[in-house]
């Protein structure tokens, strides 16, 4: 029996007589991803507002499971420059009374593949490294429900599968549900269970593979979108971590390429960097 974690019914937003939001419905279970997609001026961060309870609905109704823990990852984090400010004080800002605070951060950082950033500058992190940092504050508390406002922001192709996939693991790991927003139906396909297509109402909803040839995504979205996006695969000689750096894979694991360059310099030997991608 699943569980539903929040529901949507009926739900309006006007502001200034200009409505925002019309009669929208949907609901979120345990072990669900449900992504809202649709174009700029949509509602699509106004309606996530209102499913927190920062924003109150003009009509409709909004219901949350009974104590139900929430973890959300914002769109985007404006830090002043100024103020210094690592990786753990940051976490630290979320901390609460009823978790192991430096167990959790350990363990949330571990899971999203940037423990060793710890210590790192907020300022000093890539897109790709900000949004994994941004996730682990996210399921600090082991949430039972993800809210995740354009989770890859700032991030390119390949990194945003590479963070979609991780989401997807968080998922069934967490076993939580996972409502997020997104502009691009096509990247995320392989990890959403349910998509809701938003334009300032619910155009059309389902799944995935239903929502991309329904004819009111069309009118939004139009055709192009395959002929001009395409995840190309890559076929290299090495391999990059998340940061960007090189690591050969050894029968031992993976060790970074600097280590690999001081013993091909014992023996004689180069090795080059032809490439360089940011995850």
């Amino acid at each position: 029996m699943t569980n539903t974690l929040l529901r949507a019914e009926g739900v309006y937003l006007e502001d200034k007589k200009k409505s925002l939001l019309r009669d929208v419905n949907l609901s979120v279970s345990s072990g669900e991803i449900v992504t809202i997609i649709g174009p700029n001026g949509a509602g699509k961060t106004s309606l996530l507002n209102i499913l927190l309870g920062l924003r109150s609905p003009s009509r409709g109704n909004v219901i949350r499971a009974d104590k139900v823990v929430i973890g959300y990852m914002p769109q985007r984090l404006q830090l002043n420059p100024q103020l210094p400010m690592t990786v753990a004080r940051f976490l630290s800002l979320a901390q609460s009374n009823t978790i192991n605070f430096p167990a959790a951060m350990d363990k949330a950082l571990q899971k999203t593949g940037v423990s060793e950033l710890t210590h790192a500058s907020m300022h000093d992190l890539s897109g790709g490294e900000m949004q994994r940092v941004l996730l682990a504050r996210a399921i600090l508390r082991r949430p039972q429900l993800l809210v995740l406002d354009e989770p890859v922001q700032g991030v390119d192709v390949v990194g945003q599968s590479q963070l979609y996939q991780l989401i997807s693991q968080l998922r069934d790991d967490l076993q939580c549900g996972v409502l997020m927003v997104s502009h691009d139906l096509h990247i995320v396909m392989a990890a959403t269970d349910h998509v809701v297509c938003l334009n300032q109402h619910v155009c059309c909803h389902g799944h995935p593979e239903s929502v991309s040839n329904h004819p009111a995504y069309l009118e939004l979205f139009g055709h192009s979108t395959d002929a001009n996006v395409a995840i190309y695969t890559h076929h290299h000689d090495h391999n990059h971590d998340i940061h960007g750096c090189i690591v050969d894979e050894t029968d031992n694991g993976c060790i970074h390429q600097e280590h690999a360059n001081d013993d091909n310099a014992q023996t004689g030997t180069t090795s080059s960097n032809k490439g360089h991608h940011n995850a």
